[in-house]
């Protein structure tokens, strides 16, 4: 067997942990009493997660707060056993926005075996297989393909259901889901190190022989996040991510495509083309750590397939520009948008993108702030934007009402400002199915909850439903900052720990308007059983699925060209078409060719135009013009 010597510096598990006891006493009840006052005082969700999964972390917190007040230095026991009981108490809410951050020397490192176990169906039956290896990496018959029998002589099967009660997830399938991700590949900021110091997996090769194969875990560097969750800024204020997937995201980069490694957000467009897509070929994107974009040829046709692998940047408008650059390029008959392993990030970017692939007005999800003294302090001192990054002014008066009337949370409204969501308008004309699974998580679940809600296309899910993160995450030290005040609650957390909060419960719009999409989550239109050939393949039967969805629904067209005094337009299952010049009504016409001239006095001169399609008296496109 050959071990992995590519990418940044690994040591095995066991060498990293002796150096890994840094904490005295006092950081250890200081960590206790900083989850106290988040718990008690910020945290949207704890009714709810009393409610659903019977659990009462405030309570444990006070016991362990009790038990090391009785400790000593010398009593205190091993710093790995602190953080497994602290980490514990996080995941019993079942919450991936609600985390205990470990400390140096754990921050910023992964712990991983150097390969990929992915599951598929055959029938009804689960069944697991190797799909990628490290580089560098060998063994004797083993390689992707290889089916795994048995982790450490226990049934996989049942592995990863154990793995799984032992990681935050609200519903069955997100357990599940991080169950399995998390039994070759573990962030230690937010997992404490595998228990096991190597792992024997027992597999069938692909010549019918059983075979074990023992490797130790081994611990690296991870690469760092675009994003910096802990200063105030617009996009840590709106941070919707789980940030498990997250570290897990970066991690695969860079043990299994480090091509696609990149030290920048965006990187330019230096090498872009703006030739459409040929059948079956990729398109250069300049943000190759947040787009995939391809035509793929299926059985129905062949399709626009976009991957988003994540939301989790600084400026969400470069990110939507992007992406109508790159849908633009791809077939215009259907789009496969592919968000499946999403863990979120910024609300903005994720609610901005719903615009492009519908004509309706988008409605940003509301949100709400639990009822407390702390949490109206944090208002009030934010109420006028001081910062010019976060204005909670709309939350106050029902925040300070609350003080009388008892009521549990504050009034919704939006994190996302409902000029950005609408600002461009719709820029794909053709049918969109968007396909989903169980780790698709936080801003990932607002967009999939506005894509249903704003009927925009079907959903097209790999698992029950998606990962059920509905919240505004903000950090501890976020929260620092935001209360900068000499009596603040919030003190500096000992060697490098952190701890974020769910901050702001989100809702859904229109038909479930109301309805939490924490727990929850959202249930696809269709259910898709991964293959052994999506699996191993590049998703073939799924994008099959996807095509056939796509395949015979309507394909309109709306492009509009202006003159000083009129419009052209070309249309396709369009009937009727109204004009409206810098948000006033300025012409209807009846559309009953491909190409129709419309005269509209003043159309030279204005700002924005917009025009609305409608078939039987529906709106079924638009194009909104902007002209500086």
């Amino acid at each position: 067997m050959t071990e992995p010597t590519s990418g940044a510096a690994k040591q095995e598990l066991q060498d990293f942990l002796r150096t890994a006891d840094k904490l005295t006493l006092d950081d250890r009840r200081l960590l206790v009493q900083q989850a106290l006052v988040l718990f008690e005082q910020n945290y949207v969700h704890l009714p709810m997660k009393a409610a659903m999964h019977a659990v009462n972390p405030v309570q444990r917190l006070r016991l362990l707060a009790v038990r090391l007040s009785r400790q000593t230095p010398q009593t205190m026991g091993p710093e790995w056993r602190f953080h497994a009981e602290l980490s514990e108490i996080f995941h019993s809410v079942r919450d991936l926005h609600t985390n205990y951050l470990l400390p140096q020397p754990f921050s910023g490192r992964i712990a991983f075996l150097p390969y990929l176990i992915e599951e598929h169906y055959d029938g009804d039956q689960r069944r697991y297989v190797v799909t990628k290896t490290v580089q560098d990496f060998s063994s004797p018959g083993f390689g992707p393909g290889v089916e795994v029998t048995h982790w450490n002589g226990i049934p996989i099967d049942r592995a990863v259901d154990m793995n799984a009660a032992r990681f935050a997830g609200s519903n069955p399938a997100a357990r599940h889901a991080r169950g399995l991700q998390s039994m070759t590949i573990r962030p230690l900021r937010v997992h404490v190190p595998p228990d096991e110091s190597w792992v024997v997996l027992t597999y069938v090769g692909q010549d019918g022989i059983q075979r074990e194969l023992s490797t130790t875990w081994r611990v690296s560097d991870n690469l760092p996040p675009f994003v910096n969750a802990d200063e105030v800024s617009a996009a840590a204020t709106a941070q919707g991510l789980d940030l498990g997937a997250d570290e897990i995201s970066r991690a695969l980069k860079l043990l299994y495509v480090p091509e696609a490694v990149t030290s920048q957000e965006s990187l330019g467009g230096a090498e872009l083309t703006a030739e459409p897509a040929a059948p079956g070929a990729d398109i250069v994107t300049s943000m190759p750590g947040f787009f995939r974009a391809r035509s793929v040829v299926t059985p129905s046709g062949t399709f626009g397939h976009i991957r988003v692998f994540s939301f989790s940047v600084n400026d969400p408008d470069a990110f939507v520009r992007e992406f109508v650059r790159l849908v633009g390029l791809l077939p215009q008959n259907g789009l496969i948008l592919d968000v499946r392993d999403n863990g979120g990030g910024h609300i903005f970017a994720s609610e901005f993108l719903l615009q492009t692939l519908t004509p309706r007005p988008i409605l940003p999800e509301p949100t709400q702030f639990i009822t407390t003294n702390l949490n109206l302090r944090i208002c009030r001192r934010h109420k006028e934007n001081p910062t010019g990054q976060i204005d909670l002014g709309p939350w106050c008066p029902s925040m300070e009402q609350a003080l009388e009337t008892g009521a549990v949370f504050s009034a919704a409204f939006p994190i996302t400002p409902a000029g950005g969501a609408n600002a461009l308008g719709q820029q794909y004309f053709g049918p969109v199915v968007l396909v989903t699974n169980a780790l698709c998580y936080s801003a990932t679940d607002i967009f999939a909850g506005g894509f249903q809600d704003h009927k925009i296309g079907k959903i097209l899910g790999t698992d029950d439903n998606t990962g059920a993160g509905g919240a505004n995450v903000w950090t501890h030290e976020l929260l620092k900052l935001l209360l900068d005040v000499p009596d603040s609650p919030y003190k500096p957390l000992p060697g490098g720990a952190g701890m974020r909060v769910s901050i702001r419960r989100s809702l859904r719009v229109h038909d479930l308007a109301g309805t939490p999409v924490e727990d929850l989550g959202v249930v696809p239109d269709f259910r898709h059983h991964m293959t052994r050939r999506d699996v191993l393949q590049g998703n073939e039967d799924l994008l099959a699925r996807a095509g056939e969805i796509l395949a015979g629904q309507p394909v309109r067209r709306l492009d509009v060209q202006v003159a000083a005094a009129q419009l052209t337009l070309t249309t396709a299952l369009v009937d009727r078409a109204d004009i409206y010049l810098d948000g006033r009504p300025a012409a209807s016409v009846d559309v009953t060719q491909q190409v129709t001239t419309v005269p509209v006095p003043g159309a030279g001169s204005a700002q924005v135009i917009r025009v609305e399609g409608f078939q039987g008296g529906e709106l079924v496109a638009a194009r909104t013009i902007l002209r500086s």
